[in-house]
């Protein structure tokens, strides 16, 4: 049997796939002979066939313009402008040679010059400075006054396109692959208005060239008819001057063509067909317009010393396309209302799309209608901003890429107030007053200023709702104040901190670890799939998110893992020695200058808790007995208050072998603590113990 490759090159080819294989090399040499024809002569029937040519191209071009949707599907249009105008150029030149040297041009230029004008040189004349007026002063102009203004207002509309797609791509209403098709499509057409402008001086060009040429033929002619051809002067300016209308008008109708070609493709805005279907569904969609018309028409018919009959017959026929427009109207009417019928039965008996409903959105924030404004840009709202700014912040603080956060209005809550959803569920809500600044008291008021109670719903401080008009005094007793909009943001950020290790799944870590192959992918060779599997990866990140330590330092991480991967595959060990190895990171994150204030355990308690330890093939976990448990959260509570009374965090300092065990006993029954081991502290900072924890 052939191989594949020899079926495929055995099968034909058509026309269109070659021209398409070779395009850029028929351009190339298309452009190179079209200058060879401004200098040698062309036999009079090759001059015809490319005259020929040059009207069907026009009709092309045109035809394209018509049909196109938007003015991008013909980007191409400045350089195909560009390209025609020399074509048309070049033929130009070759006609005036060969009606200065043969006095005949060939057979289409001879039958416009006789046929079109009736051998009449002055009405060709006339025709000729006629299509060149509405050529050059009409079409032209003002297609090269209408790109100049969309070049103008497409580059002044940027800016506001670009936010109203980074708007749509924060709320999720658009991917990240059409946000990046739509941002390439208005540079695109920045770029193709800009060619316009410029482009539409060829054509101003070409209609200046052909009235200069046209001089040129006549008088050169009727010299060259006199001197060289011994004809008279009446014969001579007769014959030349029909070749020379004859070439002008041949080659001002391609050029009219094209003219208009351009004003269609400048002047498309908001189109959603071509033009026909466009100007039929714009223009024949209202039929009072035409039963109005006919009316005025009919009057006119009957004023004296006006033709009665073409006026009467277009009262007739616009009354016709009025009538036509109100049954199609009524008609529609009922065929909408017979559809959504059909299609309200069949919403109410077929199954439900049950795929659609299994979708989840990472993370979700559901606001009472009162709050739309923050999110409007056109009432000033700046919460897109607010989380664009977020998702940076939380990138850059804990290295994890925050999914986009989709906002929903819900008129089932109260108007000012907002929910906050993690892959569904609720886990925050809040309410805010939009005309009001909340006030919060941090331990610096000397004197209280009157306002609604609440409380600061991300840390929960007691506060203030506050009119503007307090602002000021507020600041003076004390008070910090916030807008309304900044509450919501410091929440939102609080909120996706607090529960960063359960944003963070398999497929965000698959993100983290491309990225960090980019730039190191021998490390990542070495760890993936060989040693750790991307699950069990996420399983060491999460456990640092879930204590607040950034993992943006992959590089750091991933070595760890290199190092200690072969000798266990327990994720809480090996997140043990990833912490040992970011022990500035944490230091910093704990320390109060160069002293860490902190609590310990006592040895007593430690080994307790070493003893306690149970490891099962699933990992370890600690046995304690309910009354040790009891008497050690007690004395761990009464510790962290007399850190807090001093004003210091709630640090407690333990031994490497503890910390994780420790941790697992006292993380549900007291919030908020940071546990840390003498492994994780820099040796250049001071400890300062504060207390002891005893049982």
């Amino acid at each position: 049997m052939p191989a594949p490759a020899d079926i495929l090159e055995s099968e034909p080819r058509t026309l269109g796939s070659i021209i398409q294989k070779y395009s850029d090399v028929i351009i190339a040499v298309t452009l190179v002979m079209i200058v060879i024809m401004m200098i040698i002569p062309l036999p009079t029937a090759l001059l015809d066939l490319l005259i020929c040519l040059n009207i069907t191209i026009a009709l092309v071009v045109i035809m394209s313009a018509i049909y196109n949707e938007e003015a991008l599907d013909l980007s191409v249009f400045p350089s195909l402008l560009l390209v025609t105008t020399l074509f048309r150029l070049a033929l130009n030149i070759s006609s005036t040679r060969l009606i200065l040297i043969n006095g005949y041009a060939g057979e289409v230029i001879t039958a416009f010059g006789n046929f079109v004008v009736g051998g009449n040189p002055v009405v060709g004349f006339i025709m000729f400075i006629i299509l060149v007026i509405i050529n050059f002063i009409v079409i032209t102009k003002g297609s090269e006054r209408v790109a100049e203004v969309s070049a103008r207002f497409t580059l002044d509309a940027m800016p506001g396109k670009q936010m109203a797609i980074d708007a749509d791509l924060n709320q999720g209403a658009i991917t990240d692959e059409e946000a990046k098709v739509r941002r390439t499509k208005i540079q695109r057409e920045a770029d193709f208005f800009g060619a316009m402008d410029g482009a539409s001086k060829f054509v101003k060009g070409d209609a200046i060239a052909a009235i200069i040429i046209m001089l040129i033929n006549i008088g050169g002619g009727f010299v060259i008819g006199m001197a060289q051809k011994d004809m008279d002067a009446a014969t001579a300016l007769q014959t030349y001057t029909l070749l020379t209308v004859g070439e002008g008008l041949v080659s001002q109708i391609p050029a009219l063509l094209i003219s208009t070609a351009t004003g269609i493709i400048v002047t498309r805005a908001a189109s959603e067909g071509n033009l026909g279907s466009d100007i039929v569904k714009q223009l024949f969609n209202n039929e009072r317009i035409f039963f109005i018309n006919a009316g005025v028409l009919l009057m006119l018919s009957i004023v004296p010393g006006l033709p009665g009959i073409p006026f009467a017959s277009l009262a007739l026929i616009c009354a016709f396309i009025g009538y036509s427009l109100h049954k199609k109207t009524a008609v529609s009417e009922e065929t909408k209302e017979e559809q959504q019928q059909v299609k309200e039965k069949t919403e109410a008996t077929r199954p439900e799309n049950i795929i659609s409903l299994l979708q989840v959105d990472p993370m979700e924030l559901e606001i009472g209608y009162s709050l739309i404004p923050l999110v409007d840009t056109g009432q000033g709202g700046d919460l897109l901003d607010r989380i664009v700014m977020i998702r940076r912040q939380c990138a850059l603080e804990l290295g994890l890429v925050v999914p986009t956060i989709r906002i929903r209005d819900n008129i089932q809550i109260k108007p000012n107030a907002y929910i906050i959803k993690l892959k569904g569920m609720e886990i925050a809500r809040g309410e805010l007053m939009l005309d009001h600044f909340l006030a919060m008291n941090s331990g610096t008021v000397f004197e209280e200023i009157p306002g609604i109670e609440t409380v600061e719903p991300a840390f929960g401080l007691p506060a203030l709702w506050i009119p503007e008009g307090q602002r000021e005094q507020a600041e003076l007793n004390g008070y910090t104040v916030v807008d309304a909009v900044s509450v919501l943001a410091t929440h939102l950020t609080e909120i996706i901190k607090q529960h960063a290790s359960e944003i963070l799944g398999r497929q965000e870590t698959q993100n983290l670890v491309d990225n960090l192959a980019k730039s190191n992918r021998g490390l990542v060779d070495e760890v993936v799939p060989e040693l750790l599997g991307i699950g069990e990866i996420q399983k060491v990140l999460s456990n640092l998110l879930s204590e607040r330590v950034s993992i943006r330092d992959m590089a750091t991480i991933m070595e760890v893992l290199a190092d200690y991967a072969r000798a266990t595959k327990d994720t809480e060990i090996l997140t043990e020695y990833v912490r040992h190895a970011m022990a500035r990171q944490i230091t910093h994150q704990v320390v109060q200058g160069d002293t860490l204030p902190c609590v310990t355990l006592d040895p007593a308690l430690e080994n307790r808790i070493v003893g306690a330890i149970q490891r099962t093939d699933h990992g370890s976990y600690v046995s304690l007995d309910p009354e040790s448990m009891r008497r050690m959260v007690n004395s761990v509570t009464t510790e962290v208050e007399k850190l807090a009374n001093a004003g210091y965090p709630a640090v407690i300092l333990t031994s490497p072998a503890v910390r994780l065990y420790f941790r697992k006993l006292i993380e549900r029954s007291v919030q908020g603590l940071t546990i840390v081991s003498h492994a994780e502290i820099d040796q250049s900072v001071e400890i300062q113990i504060l207390g002891v924890i005893r049982i």
